[in-house]
């Protein structure tokens, strides 16, 4: 379960900013906005952390920072020095921070034991590495690692003696553009598996400028259980599909990549294409099948969600989705909050979302502690914090507020003119 993730120097992020799933103190909710731990030091998590803000305001960087950390978890042993390089992506907009490595660090609470794990890097190399285990209040200090510029060496802490195996080996191996971590994955390290795991498995990041992968969602179409889930799911947002029909025909398969610091990339390929219909059953018990372009774009986002949404229910995994409310009805988007929040059906799932829908805004659907913020400032630097800074009251009218510009993330019109 995610507990807090820290970005610094990447992108329009110039200074650490911090997105915290802790629940405060408040009771509101509590017994299905938030999870029990069973942890002293986080007793409670959020299931949810919404995040506003203007335009071009910096919500989807810190999305992206995320998604470049799980890049570098997996992948980081596999790059090149050219796809390495094009992981940082400082904040340029003053001298000194597009010098400066790039920082990121993640709390995650998994089987009742806490890690807090992170590391910086630049286009060379990684600067700093290091992995705090909390077994019990006090921190065990596993692993770290930093570079030492002056000496042109690495230099490495003393390893935990509750980390055990091939240290030594582990880190001989590790080079100075991959992760320590990545490293002793890859060398059968098992108590860093955990950790590794969370980023292969248990995150789910889906980004707002993308087309949404279908994959996964058709991938497991062919489990009568499974689809029957999905039928559900669409029949319980008011619409009326009676099957979804897959047929695999020969084609062209296309993908628009998009990433961040390059140019969009169009990926082609021959192999089989599926062809969706969507079944509609009419009064005199005629079914009549549509192919996707007669679906609107809602249906088609809620059907391309619903695999990732029941993966993320079904497994307790964290679902990040940039952008939620495209194409979906305010009324949809609510419903898919609420189900995330039912702890009858979603175990332990988290969702981590940016949003323009304001009417979410609302003291009978959020906690105060999972509302958050995001603006520039005037160094056009993205600053991110929690309505909790502003002390609301209790029952305040959270969306006037916002629009008003009480909590500020708003943008800045002015008059046109020709």
């Amino acid at each position: 379960m995610l507990t807090e993730f820290r970005a610094t120097n990447y992108r329009s992020i110039r200074e650490e900013q911090t997105l915290s799933m802790v629940a405060a103190v408040d009771k509101a909710h509590r017994d299905t906005n938030c999870f029990v731990t069973d942890h002293a030091a986080v007793p409670h998590l959020v299931r949810s952390a919404i995040v506003y803000g203007a335009n071009a305001s910096g919500k989807s960087n810190m999305i992206w920072a995320l998604t470049e950390m799980q890049n570098l978890v997996i992948h980081s042993t596999n790059l090149t020095e050219e796809q390495y390089r094009e992981r940082y992506l400082p904040f340029k907009l003053d001298h000194r921070s597009s010098k400066q490595p790039t920082e990121v660090e993640i709390t995650l609470l998994i089987d009742g034991t806490r890690y807090q794990y992170g590391f910086s890097y630049d286009a060379q190399r990684i600067h700093r590495e290091w992995l705090l285990v909390y077994k019990s209040s006090k921190p065990q200090r596993w692993f770290e690692r930093r570079y030492d510029s002056e000496k042109n060496e690495e230099v490495w802490e003393p390893f935990s003696a509750y980390f055990t195996g091939q240290r030594e080996t582990w880190r001989k191996a590790t080079r100075p553009q991959a992760l320590f971590l990545t490293t002793a994955i890859q060398l059968n390290c098992e108590q860093l598996k955990p950790i590794y795991d969370w980023f292969s498995r248990s995150l789910i990041v889906l980004h707002g400028q993308s087309l949404i992968n279908r994959f996964p969602t058709l991938q497991r179409l062919e489990d009568p259980e499974y689809k029957s889930k999905i039928l559900k799911l669409l029949n319980a947002a008011d619409i009326h599909v009676t099957d979804i029909e897959v047929k695999k025909r020969p084609g062209q398969q296309m993908q628009i990549k998009f990433e961040p610091g390059k140019p969009v990339e169009l990926q082609t390929w021959e192999g089989e294409m599926p062809d969706i219909d969507f079944c509609h059953t009419g009064e005199d018990g005629m079914v009549v099948r549509f192919d996707s372009r007669f679906e609107s774009l809602g249906t088609q986002r809620l059907f391309d969600y619903s695999g990732p949404l029941l993966d993320a229910m079904e497994h307790g995994k964290l679902l990040v989705v940039d952008e939620f409310d495209t194409s979906l009805h305010p009324l949809l988007t609510r419903y898919i909050l609420k189900l995330l929040h039912n702890p009858e059906i979603s175990h332990r799932a988290q969702v981590w979302m940016t949003t323009h829908d304001t009417s979410l805004l609302d003291p009978e659907l959020l906690r105060r502690d999972q509302v958050w913020f995001v603006e520039k400032n005037r160094e056009q630097a993205t600053q991110l914090y929690p309505l909790t800074d502003f002390s609301p009251r209790k029952h305040e009218a959270l969306e006037r507020g916002y629009l008003m510009g009480r909590y500020g993330a708003l943008p800045y019109l002015s008059e046109f003119k020709f």
